[in-house]
């Protein structure tokens, strides 16, 4: 006689599978330009590498801009209207690359583009506070981050593929893909209902617009944090490649290696570092403050090799691969609690204006990054290193005094209530869809 066990299985936010495919869409589109964009837009617009890097960087400044304005508008019309516009307007920005071969062209749709790229994050992330709750919150900022690394790594092989067959040709393909990935992705987010809670009796109103995010000193300490932990996220694409080939004069294929190495292990790991994570109970605020340690780690480490500087190029590259690994679990461990830590801690009306200065941080870094590391860089190799030492170290700090501070529901992951449900396929009559 056969006896059964019962599995239990985590509960599933109703739309959960077509949201989480959007985003892979979403991401495996942008893996197509992201890893080379400066390559990408020369060969799809014909203007030189230095017009194209200029206009991307001016735009990229100007496109800070959008958050404000996306913040405000989530707050007023919901996260997923402003989402769907968003894809419409990056849609359109990559179907008209192809045709942008005039300088003021390229600027003004690299400009539109560039307020749909800078505000697309904010609105992602208040989407996910209001379709999920508690735990569902940690998990799905784990599941988006490891589609995201996914996604890029599968559409960057496909944009070499599309380019090794159809030569120059392939970067308008690779355009047009990317174009169509987020036709897609809007598709299958129409799918997903999300259910905006009525704000509680006293709580904040849209109407104390930006002056009651300024006001939140807790929620700025978070930023700040933030600011200092994404100093460590710019290092691996922008301080270690410098970092193998100038300072420790290695091989220029480890910086590929590594790449792959962290890719590799957001995509596959993520969602169970997470998991494991939740399942200890840690406090968002100290388990987002381990994922700092474990980047000083990873950068002390840097140190350490740098002032050693091996001349094998075996013992060279396996110690940055372990450090990469190192690095890598500091990211696995951070990220999901520290996203779900800034959702949580924005008040339900004003969360889109509260993300959308949380988002400050994460571009206000990846604008400074490169010039502080290679001013540091001209100095000493290790310099860049000592900094982040110091920065993750404060991150950590800084977390742990803002424990009290911040909202209990905050800092403590709640127990699951899904709060979003599907769009069904078939006709649904009026009153019901009127509900």
């Amino acid at each position: 006689m056969r006896t059964f066990r019962s599995r239990t299985r985590t509960p599933r936010i109703a739309g959960e599978r077509r949201m989480l495919v959007a985003m892979a869409v979403d991401a495996t589109g942008s893996g197509m330009y992201v890893p080379f964009s400066l390559v990408f837009f020369h060969h799809v617009t014909g203007l030189p590498f230095a017009t194209v890097g200029l206009v991307l960087t001016v735009v990229g400044l100007l496109g800070l801009g959008a958050l404000p304005l996306a913040g405000a508008a989530v707050d007023r019309y919901g996260a997923q209207r402003v989402q769907l516009l968003l894809y419409g307007v990056r849609g359109a920005g990559f179907l008209l690359y192809p045709f942008a071969h005039a300088l003021p062209a390229f600027a003004a749709v690299a400009l539109a583009t560039a307020f749909g790229d800078r505000a697309f994050p904010a609105v992602q992330q208040s989407l996910l506070g209001e379709v999920a709750q508690g735990a569902d919150r940690d998990r799905l900022q784990a599941s988006s981050r490891a589609l995201r690394n996914g996604g890029l790594g599968a559409g960057s092989l496909l944009a070499s593929l599309v380019v090794g067959f159809a030569g120059d040709a392939g970067f308008t393909v690779a355009a047009w893909l990317n174009a169509a990935s987020f036709a897609l992705a809007a598709v299958l987010m129409r799918g997903v209902r999300a259910e905006r809670q009525a704000p509680a009796e006293g709580a904040a109103r849209p109407s104390a617009g930006y002056r009651q995010v300024f006001a939140d000193r807790p929620f700025l300490g978070l930023t700040a944090v933030n600011f200092l932990n994404a100093l460590g996220y710019s290092a691996l694409s922008v301080l270690f490649p410098l970092y193998i080939t100038t300072w420790l004069r290695g091989p220029q294929a480890i910086t590929g290696i590594a790449f792959t190495l962290n890719t590799v292990m957001c995509a596959a790991g993520g969602v169970v570092i997470a998991a494991r994570v939740r399942s200890r109970g840690a406090r968002r605020t100290r388990s987002a403050a381990l994922g700092s340690l474990l980047f000083a780690a990873a950068f002390a480490a840097q140190i350490v090799l740098g002032t050693i500087r091996p001349g094998s190029g075996i013992v060279l590259g396996g110690a940055l691969l372990l450090i990469v690994v190192l690095y890598t679990l500091g990211e696995l461990v951070h990220s999901p609690s520290a996203g779900a830590l800034s959702v949580t801690a924005a008040p339900e009306a004003l969360r889109g204006r509260y993300l959308a200065a949380y988002q400050l941080s994460w571009s206000l870094s990846a604008a400074v990054a490169p010039s502080l590391f290679t001013a540091l860089m001209a100095a000493d190799g290790r310099l860049p290193w000592l900094l982040l030492v110091v920065t993750s170290l404060a991150a950590a700090g800084g977390l742990l005094r803002l424990e009290r501070a911040l909202p209990k529901s905050a800092v403590q992951v709640a127990p699951v209530v899904p709060v979003a449900s599907v769009a069904p396929i078939a006709a649904v009559p009026a009153a019901v869809a009127a509900r």
